[in-house]
């Protein structure tokens, strides 16, 4: 048995490998369908287990795994910037406030599927203009949900976190890890 994961994302596929060395990646290119009465906290669930379904139909006898995260500041839900622009208003937005990274988890194996939610919540210092325009002059924001990653150069931006730290890189391993060997035992 090996573990699928339904991602390209770099960061993921080093953090999977705390799980097993055994990982194959395949993401699942599916697009990306919110449903519209759907409650904006539930989103990245939704689309995580869209991508693992779709893999699992491809890799039946193993255990597949899909996630997908977003930053929310209060209502709003941060995605990938779209240009140098919409990352300076991102930075600029979470600049001085505490805002949620919420990754979802949906694990299939034989048939059997199990869902999660990992809620982080992550407070950015006071930012002054300088320190957005020489973060968005990076190429760090652009493929990441919120326009940062905390484990680069906007980790100097963070003046604290509640939670998993590892959900706001986007996968909380520890959770997934025990998620995953609890639907396994069931099967």
């Amino acid at each position: 048995m090996k573990l699928v994961l339904a991602s390209a994302s770099p960061r993921r596929q080093e953090l999977i490998a705390l799980i097993s060395q055994n990982v194959l990646c395949a993401p699942s290119g599916v697009e990306e369908i919110v449903p519209d009465n759907i409650n904006a906290p539930d989103i990245p669930l939704c689309l995580a287990k869209q991508k693992a379904e779709a893999v699992a139909l491809k890799y039946p006898d193993d255990v597949v795994i899909g996630c997908d995260t977003a930053v929310f500041l209060g209502d709003e839900i941060l995605g990938k910037p779209k240009d140098k622009d919409d990352a300076r208003r991102m930075i600029s937005a979470l600049s001085g406030k505490v805002h949620k990274v919420i990754t979802g988890c949906a694990v299939f194996y034989k048939g059997k599927t199990v869902g999660f939610s990992n809620v982080t919540e992550v407070e950015f210092f006071d930012l002054s203009g300088d320190e957005i325009e020489n973060y968005i002059n990076t190429s760090e924001p652009y493929d990441k949900a919120g326009g940062y990653g905390i484990q680069g150069y906007a980790s100097l931006f963070v003046k604290g976190i509640k939670g998993d730290y590892f959900n706001v890189v986007g996968l909380p391993v520890a959770e997934l890890n025990r998620e995953i060997k609890r639907l396994v035992a069931e099967v």
